[in-house]
């Protein structure tokens, strides 16, 4: 590998997490759950190994986010060589030994580096570095500290898979949550039902394309087409029924993504995935100015819900889970998504179907809003499809 060399992009995917739109119902509801990303979240992968007297590793961290923390590219030509990332080999050993401690038997254990690789993620180039403890006692509780990234990105989060003779542990480090301990002894191997449900719900929250996607959709569920124009339904009873048919179809078109994406039978490239992520939030947006399918929304929401699950699926893909964990963490995280959807849902069905027969709404928020939504939107099909950044946040 030394002699080969490699050119990695190392611009971050495109992000809209600072942008404020119009103070329209629209935005504000997408805007309310903080700072938000419309690409795949910051993750590195940490798999631990624990033996009868010795515990391996390996940490995957994503060039982008190590050229952002350390600097890798020393000519700065948007590129980045194995040369100019074996140079910094040093360096990034040193910033995992200090973003990354391990404790056995409440005993701090330190770790070195054996080796340094580079692999490839459904979202782009990793650096991968092999870890061996120094610690050769018997370990019957293994305590992990990680704070990597979270000064650079607060929603980056750190993915780790516990591997102990034939069972395997899950846990998500966040700048909330950087320690975990792990009993051993414990065969049951812990619960990490609600790590994944929890996890769920973040990645709605943070996906703005996703949340954008929905809401165009909704926009018009308060609404009937009428004589070539929205009109408002009569009834609460009217508005819910579209309402359930758009996010029932959603639902069980990226739940069946997401599982044939998380179990390997079905791969995607990502940035056909994200693309098309974006181009589903134009067409839904635009289908609310220029109605093609305005009776059957739902058919909208179940076509690209297809798209969306893969989308949904990188992170469980990534950590490559097997078995009894691989279903826990599908249901629990599939669960997630829904109760973020829900909320989605809760909060805005009320506020529209109460300003349904206003001119506002009707007009500015379902037609001015939508087309800012799609035009957004097509920015950032531009730059997942050309990989190229225009808008500076």
């Amino acid at each position: 590998m030394s002699g080969h060399p490699i050119k990695i992009r190392t611009e971050a995917p495109p992000l809209l997490g600072r942008f404020r739109l119009l103070p329209l119902l629209l935005l504000a509801l997408c805007l309310a759950a903080r700072p938000v990303q419309a690409h795949k979240p910051s993750d590195s992968y940490l798999t631990l190994e624990v033996g009868a007297t010795h515990l391996t590793g390996r940490w995957d961290i994503a060039l982008r986010d190590l050229e952002d923390a350390i600097g890798l590219d020393a000519n700065d030509d948007g590129e980045i060589t194995w040369g100019e990332l074996r140079a910094k080999h040093a360096a990034l050993t040193a910033y995992a030994q200090s973003r990354l401690a391990l404790t056995i038997n409440n005993q701090p254990a330190p770790f070195t580096v054996i080796r340094h690789e580079v692999d490839n993620h459904s979202d782009g180039s990793y650096a991968v570095l092999q870890l061996a403890s120094q610690s050769t006692v018997a370990a019957t509780n293994l305590g992990v500290r990680y704070n990597a990234l979270f000064d650079r990105d607060p929603q980056h989060r750190g993915l780790l898979r516990l591997k102990q003779e034939n069972l395997i542990r899950t846990a998500i480090f966040s700048p909330d949550n950087p320690r975990q301990d792990f009993d051993l002894q414990d065969g049951a191997g812990g619960n990490s039902l609600l790590t994944f449900i929890r996890e769920g719900v973040w990645h709605i929250w943070i996906g703005f394309d996703h949340i954008l996607f929905l809401i165009a959709l909704l926009l018009p569920g308060v609404l009937t087409w009428q004589e070539r124009r929205w009109v408002p339904v009569s009834t609460l009873r009217a508005a819910l029924v579209n309402v359930l048919q758009i996010v029932t179809a959603f639902t069980v078109a990226h739940s069946i993504t997401l599982s044939l994406a998380a179990l390997k039978v079905v791969s995607l490239p990502s940035r056909l995935v994200e693309s098309s992520i974006a181009a589903s939030v134009i067409f839904a947006a635009l289908n609310n100015v220029w109605p093609v399918l305005h009776r059957r929304v739902w058919i909208i929401a179940f076509a690209f819900g297809l798209i969306h699950g893969f989308g949904f699926a990188n992170v469980l893909g990534d950590l490559e889970l097997h078995g009894r964990v691989l279903a826990l963490g599908l249901f629990g995280f599939n669960l997630g998504v829904e109760i973020g959807q829900l909320a989605i849902v809760m909060v805005f069905i009320p506020i529209a179907f109460a300003l349904r027969r206003t001119w506002s709404y009707r007009s500015l928020t379902v037609k001015f809003g939508s087309l800012t939504v799609a035009l957004v939107a097509g920015v950032w099909m531009c730059e997942r499809l050309l990989n190229f950044k225009v808008l500076p946040f």
